[in-house]
């Protein structure tokens, strides 16, 4: 049933007649009124541990070496000795360029070779009687002198001989190309049956060695005297991690620092290797870095979560005594792994709130339960519900 618009003013007006229903006594946060009901919060004591100092930045992969495959002769591609993506060794056969021309050419070079030696030595025996005839003033010194330089111009043909030879025999050599690295073999360019050359821009494959391999990551400039002043007294190591930091890839050395600052971006460019046994980097792969410069021992070291900003700077809630709390100004310095060093500001043994500070404020009452408890309790259940979940299984 529609109502008028009198029926209506008439009902509002009743509605408004009643008294407004309100909470009694204070706010239940314990932080508005100063009420006697606590704010529920997670604390955590300040704590010595060691604590790892690192500088976090950006890299990417690069293959230790790498090596694109060309024939150094010309000739028909017989035959190719890899299969693509296959490991290969230093030494191993990866194609076979046809040698049949070149075997030829060594043969022709010994010949003409014999033919010089022969003329050599027939030429020497002149060059001696011509000798013992000029002692008996037989012939003039002319003969003698003409004889001598054609003995020495075929100890010169001998020598291009034998050279021809080594040519030819090197030829051969190159035409069996081989791996000169431990590596991994990508995709083939060229198929057998083609005619290459030694001039050839594309290669017949390119290996590269993965194992160990090399990241090239970024610091800032500023972190370079903190970083040389490390490196003077011991080696430094980086750990590798995944895009999202989740997973760690491998833990190399640094092997080393740029020699130049980019002006541009102000980094500085760092070169660490890594063992690659299982091949977790892979060339080109971008990845978070973490450089170790040392762990420092005993430091204050809270959760990065219990610190606050405010004006004034960084600060914390800490629980006193009488289970309120106080506005605590701190110094922070590194981080890493969630977890923050106080330089200054708090001792061991403090309790600082971690979760429910958005409710507090100076003086507010807490009731405060340890993080480890809170953890301890939620593993306990966890346990138990898989418990439950097997009795049901098996009651199934």
């Amino acid at each position: 049933m529609k109502l008028g618009w009198m029926s209506k003013l008439g009902l509002w007006g009743a509605l408004a007649s009643v008294p407004a229903c309100h909470r009694g006594g204070g706010s239940s946060d314990g932080g508005v009124d100063g009420g006697a009901h606590p704010v529920p919060v997670l604390t955590t004591k300040v704590a010595k541990r060691d604590m790892p100092i690192r500088l976090d930045g950006l890299g990417s992969v690069t293959a230790y070496y790498t090596v694109t495959i060309h024939s150094r002769v010309d000739g028909e591609l017989m035959k190719v000795g890899f299969i693509e993506g296959q490991q290969v060794n230093k030494g191993d056969l990866l194609a076979q360029i046809d040698p049949r021309p070149y075997q030829i050419a060594k043969e022709q070079a010994e010949a003409q070779l014999a033919r010089d030696k022969a003329s050599l030595v027939d030429d020497k025996l002149n060059l001696d009687r011509d000798i013992d005839l000029r002692k008996q003033a037989l012939v003039a010194q002319q003969v003698v002198d003409d004889q001598q330089a054609l003995v020495g111009q075929l100890e010169g043909t001998v020598k291009a001989d034998q050279a021809a030879i080594d040519s030819a025999q090197l030829n051969l050599v190159y035409a069996r190309i081989t791996s000169p690295i431990d590596g991994l073999t990508g995709v083939r360019q060229i198929d057998p049956g083609n005619i290459i050359h030694a001039t050839d821009t594309t290669g017949l494959v390119v290996i590269t060695a993965l194992d160990p391999i090399a990241v090239l990551f970024t610091l800032p400039e500023d972190d370079l005297p903190a970083i040389s002043e490390q490196m003077e007294n011991h080696k430094l190591t980086a750990d590798a991690f995944t895009r999202d930091g989740r997973i760690n890839l491998g833990t190399g050395e640094v092997a080393l620092v740029d020699n130049q600052i980019n002006q541009t971006t102000g980094t500085i460019r760092i070169k660490a290797i890594f063992p690659n046994p299982h091949r977790a980097l892979w060339p080109n792969q971008f990845v978070k870095t973490s450089l170790l410069l040392t762990t420092r021992k005993g430091a204050l070291v809270i959760p990065t979560v219990a610190i606050q900003r405010g004006p004034q700077g960084t600060f914390v809630y800490r629980v006193k005594s009488d289970s309120t709390v106080e506005a605590r100004s701190c110094t922070s310095g590194n981080s890493h792994d969630d977890q923050t060093i106080i330089e200054s500001g708090l001792v061991e043994g403090d309790q600082v709130v971690v979760d429910g500070q958005y409710k507090l404020h100076v003086g507010s009452l807490v009731a405060s339960r340890d993080i480890a408890d809170q953890k301890g309790a939620i593993a306990g259940s966890d346990a138990g519900a898989g418990s439950m979940g097997g009795a049901f299984g098996g009651a199934q």
